[in-house]
């Protein structure tokens, strides 16, 4: 897994019949220092994860591992909507923070 924050949609009208009615988020991934890295990912959203919302994302044959996922061609997958991340003691992200 990686953590990635939710930087906005993507819209497809036409797709592949198993991904009907599946939310797109744009995202940027996190480093360790919890700065965002420069390219962005598309990933389907199980969760229902918001804008500037930093996420779990699972990606390659795991994002495929959930009951509706197996037949549908997913390559990364927001799994979790993360609450706190902190490194050595340090806090690096804490959504309660994002809505001040």
């Amino acid at each position: 897994m990686q953590i990635a924050k939710v930087c906005g949609t993507v819209v497809s009208t036409q797709k592949e019949p198993s991904l009907q009615g599946v939310k797109f988020l744009l995202l940027q991934f996190v480093d360790v220092e919890g700065n965002l890295l420069a390219d962005y990912e598309v990933a389907a959203d199980s969760v229902g994860a918001g804008l500037d919302e930093w996420v779990l994302v699972s990606r390659g044959s795991a994002a495929r591992q959930t009951p509706s996922g197996e037949s549908r061609p997913l390559d990364a997958l927001v799994i979790g909507i993360i609450d706190t991340v902190s490194v050595e003691n340090l806090m690096l992200y804490r959504k309660r923070d994002q809505d001040r």
